[in-house]
């Protein structure tokens, strides 16, 4: 495997060809004083202008014909990160990106992986890799081609999406 970071990950995106997939299984991905979390828990205005390379890069892909789909597994309740990233994801939905959730309770944890991770046209895997720590700031992607790899995770893919269910329907319950 090989990290890739910054615009080699991006790269990944841009040589994409029929769809890029993100599966997230953590709960947390930011420490409670994420300065956007904070304010949305706090009922402030956000601007999201930090949001919009992600979303220009959603844009993009969907704009040359490329799927941009997440799958989220998530605990019930709900705890405020997941209502906050539940709440951004909207502007994910706008921007072309398709989200769906499936509530951990609904799956076997040996369905899943323990990590996050893109695969790229069901052919390139990019494990997430994270700082050390529950709430480790992104770091990039431990890419691999392996055949082995790539067929369990288009497994776990295919599993987790069939059951997962769309922004616009899903009520936590």
């Amino acid at each position: 495997m090989q990290l890739v970071q910054g615009e080699a990950f991006d790269d990944l995106f841009r040589e994409a060809q029929r769809e890029a997939f993100h599966l997230e299984v953590r709960d947390d991905y930011y420490p409670p004083d994420y300065p956007p979390l904070v304010r949305f828990l706090s009922g402030e205005a956000e601007d999201y202008e930090w949001f919009q390379p992600w979303l220009n890069q959603v844009r993009e892909s969907v704009g040359r014909g490329v799927a941009v789909n997440r799958a989220r597994v998530v605990t019930t309740p709900h705890n405020d990160y997941t209502r906050y990233a539940k709440h951004v994801a909207r502007l994910n939905v706008e921007a072309g990106e398709d989200v769906r959730y499936l509530p951990r309770h609904l799956i076997d944890p040996q369905e899943l992986t323990t990590d996050d991770w893109w695969i790229f046209d069901d052919s390139v895997v990019a494990f997430t890799v994270f700082e050390p720590g529950d709430n480790g700031r992104w770091v990039g992607g431990a890419v691999t081609v392996d055949p082995r790899i790539v067929e369990y995770i288009r497994t776990v893919k295919e599993r987790v999406w069939a059951r997962s269910v769309p922004l616009s329907e899903y009520r936590e319950p």
